[in-house]
This record gives C-alpha cells, sequence and structure tokens, in this order.
C-alpha cells in the first residue's frame, strides 16, 4: 500500500507553536480550539505584514526543528514500513526548509520515509522566489491508497485518485468541513488512523 502523510498538524503540532509565536511576536492571545480557519492570517487576525512575518518566524530553522511530534505518529509509520507499506510525506512548505523538515523527520524516527515539498497554498508571498522539489505535474502521476491530511485547501490534490481512502486529521480549522465523500473519514489521533486504516500487505 501507497501512504500520502502531510507534515504539519498531521505529524507535528505547528499550529500550537504558532499560537505561541503569535503572543510573543504581536501580543495577540488566541487559543488553539479558536483557529477556525486554515488561513492562518484569518484565524490570528493578522494584517499581511504580520502574516508574512509569522510565516518567515515559523520557518526558521531552529523553530521547525522545535515542534513537538504529534503523539503516535511515527511509531504508526514505522509499523507500515516496517510491514513493506510506502510512506511519502508531501509537504506544502518551500523547499528551502526541506533539511529542517529532513532533519525532523530523521530525529524522530523517520529516516526511511521520503519528503516531498509540494506547492499546495501559493505561499511565495512570505517566502520570495519559493521553489518546491515536487512539481504539480509530478506529483499528478504518483498513486496513493491512503492519505492523512489536515487541510480542505489540500483535498483538491485528490481528486485525480477517485479510489483514495483519505483520513481528515481532526483540527479546530476543519471541523465545519463536510465530509460528504464516503472515501472521507474523520480521526482523532495516530492510534484512531492505525486502526481505520490497518493495511493488508
Amino acid at each position: 500500500m501507497k501512504f500520502y502523510v502531510d507534515f504539519d498538524d498531521c505529524l507535528c503540532e505547528t499550529a500550537r507553536t504558532f499560537v505561541r509565536i503569535v503572543e510573543e511576536m504581536f501580543g495577540k492571545v488566541v487559543p488553539y480550539e479558536k483557529i477556525r480557519f486554515f488561513n492562518l492570517q484569518d484565524s490570528f487576525g493578522l494584517t499581511d505584514k504580520e502574516y508574512g512575518q509569522l510565516m518567515i518566524e515559523g520557518h526558521r530553522p531552529e523553530v521547525l526543528l522545535s515542534y513537538a511530534e504529534t503523539p503516535g505518529a511515527s511509531q504508526v509509520l514505522n509499523e507500515w514500513m516496517d510491514q513493506g507499506h510506502e510512506v511519502s510525506i508531501i509537504t506544502g512548505r518551500p523547499f528551502n526548509a526541506y533539511d529542517a523538515s529532513r532533519r525532523w523527520l530523521d530525529e524522530h524516527g523517520l529516516k526511511n520515509a521520503p519528503l516531498f515539498c509540494l506547492d499546495k497554498y501559493g505561499r511565495d508571498s512570505f517566502i520570495k522566489n519559493s521553489v518546491f522539489n515536487l512539481k504539480l505535474e509530478d506529483y499528478y502521476r504518483m498513486r496513493f491508497d491512503y492519505a492523512i491530511e489536515d487541510s480542505p485547501l489540500a483535498f483538491r490534490y485528490f481528486e485525480h485518485l477517485p479510489n483514495l481512502k483519505v483520513m481528515v486529521y481532526d483540527r479546530p480549522w476543519n471541523r465545519e468541513y463536510e465530509l460528504t465523500d464516503k472515501n472521507y473519514s474523520r480521526c482523532y489521533d495516530w492510534e484512531a488512523i492505525r486502526i481505520n486504516l490497518r493495511p493488508h500487505a
């Protein structure tokens, strides 16, 4: 089986870190559970300038390396890889975040999982001339059986795979998204993902 796995807020607790950064940088207190939109500029009520500053800060290598692992993520992924399944980490982070992201994966026991940077969100606004190591045309040639993703904005990248089973990692910003497609299921932690997706070799 082949797995697509998103990075931020599936493998690590990015938004929880951004809550702290927003308070430290701008004095704005927005509890994690009040993050209603995947677009953090809207969720935190930031100006364009503030949003750019936030994203640059959140993508500094030392900050990327500080993100806490989402409990159980590396354990489940390693179980799958040990069983012979293919796991690909597909992140919307720009390629200049690759080295720190690769190091984070390695330090969390995921050295065997390839990492791809795909322009899912058009974020050239905060890191000028961003590049990505996976082009869209190459991504669309990839095939997956299962996907773990938290962002409704990324679901459009699954439309070419009608049989793909998608586990939507439950987060405050996707709870109002209605899962009308029978191939989409909401999951609340990695243990639920492990049980629900239980792949067979």
